[in-house]
């Protein structure tokens, strides 16, 4: 059963879809809003039983929230319904997990796991201390097995950052030598799902994996991809983002991300068949901002046309600069508008940095 604060189309659409990728069956939705928290249990203690009864109804194994809880608060949940308990952000890490390859990306989910873990460890130990009806002035057994823990944690978290950083001195390595040409560098970003994969592969005739999943793609990769004239950028795809991305992913996988905060030019890339687009669009940005990335050139894409029946479009802005291109990565609409649109980003003068354009004067174009 799944416990949102909110649960409307979309918002219940996303967190199924987390839900299935982790292998779990969704069996209910339920809404449970709250201004202030309980620092004990999130809800309520008769929102708490209200949601036990249905999902005993609906005979579920796990109850998934729709917030980040405290491990405390997750804790005493399961204790209340007698249910395994998970939050946003166990389910984010374990997709990422499932959909890690390379060993870049295995190295990079496992180091935001053990962050993750290391701010969690009492919730593991407190059965001791209640067999022992609390801790001495010297300390339990559980408080000595969570500083156990921590040191073998933090032992490991050193050891995944130094080949982390190996990693990343090879990245750049790469990244300089395909810069000097004075090509321009191009990076694909946008909400998970959006099909920034499809559309790479449609530029680039690459192969990377694309489907309708979520996080279908953590590995950045990078090729060269000519625009038309004899003009020829590099393209990289990356990571998707989501609400709540949990902040030790973006820490774990920020040389990936460094990507787009290197590039020249971003596509944004943006589902235009859902109704959530400006809030996903808002997502992109703030994580962007995140990465040091938010003063990088944007040029916005609206995918998936084809399932809004709209025609592929191009606009500019009042400098002729091309601002907003409408395409279909799936069946090849509008492409060659939208690769017009880099080739004139490409040749045009380099000038002094400019603001990314505001969302909701593009968003409002796209509606006319």
């Amino acid at each position: 059963v799944i416990v949102g604060r909110e649960i409307h189309r979309d918002a219940a659409l996303e967190l199924s879809e987390l839900a299935t990728s982790c292998g779990f069956q969704v069996a209910g939705l339920t809404e449970a809003k709250r201004d202030r928290p309980d620092p004990k249990t999130f809800l309520g203690s008769g929102k708490i039983e209200e949601i036990k009864d249905e999902a005993m109804a609906h005979e579920a194994k796990a109850l998934i929230f729709d917030v980040a809880l405290s491990p405390a608060q997750q804790r005493n949940i399961e204790k209340a319904v007698g249910l395994e308990v998970l939050d946003r952000t166990n389910l984010i890490l374990e997709i990422f997990r499932q959909r890690a390859k390379t060993r870049e990306g295995r190295l990079q989910v496992e180091l935001a796991r053990l962050t993750h873990l290391s701010t969690r460890l009492v919730r593991g130990w407190t059965h001791l201390e209640r067999q022992r009806g609390g801790l001495s002035k010297t300390g339990g057994p559980g408080e000595k097995q969570i500083e156990l823990d921590r040191r073998m944690i933090a032992t490991r978290v050193k050891a995944l950052r130094e080949q982390l950083k190996k990693l990343e001195r090879q990245r750049n390595t790469q990244r300089k030598s395909r810069q000097r040409g004075e090509v321009l560098t191009v990076a694909l970003v946008g909400y998970t799902n959006a099909g920034k994969s499809t559309l790479f592969n449609r530029l680039t005739r690459g192969g990377v994996y694309a489907a309708d999943q979520l996080f279908a793609t953590l590995d950045t990769t990078a090729r060269r991809c000519f625009v038309g004239g004899d003009v020829e950028v590099v393209l990289s795809d990356t990571v998707g983002f989501i609400r709540g991305l949990p902040h030790q992913l973006i820490e774990a996988f920020k040389s990936t991300l460094d990507e787009a905060a290197q590039a020249d030019l971003l596509l944004h890339v943006v589902d235009s068949s859902t109704p959530a687009r400006e809030e996903q669009m808002a997502e992109v940005n703030k994580v962007l901002e995140e990465i040091g990335a938010k003063d990088i050139p944007q040029l916005l894409v609206f995918n998936k046309i084809d399932l809004e029946g709209k025609s592929p479009f191009i606009t500019c802005a009042e400098d002729g600069t091309p601002k907003a291109v409408g395409i279909s990565a799936a069946n090849g609409e509008g492409i060659d508008l939208l690769k017009d649109a880099i080739r004139q980003i490409a040749e045009k003068e380099p000038e002094e940095p400019q603001e990314t354009p505001d969302n909701e004067d593009w968003l409002a174009e796209f509606e006319r």
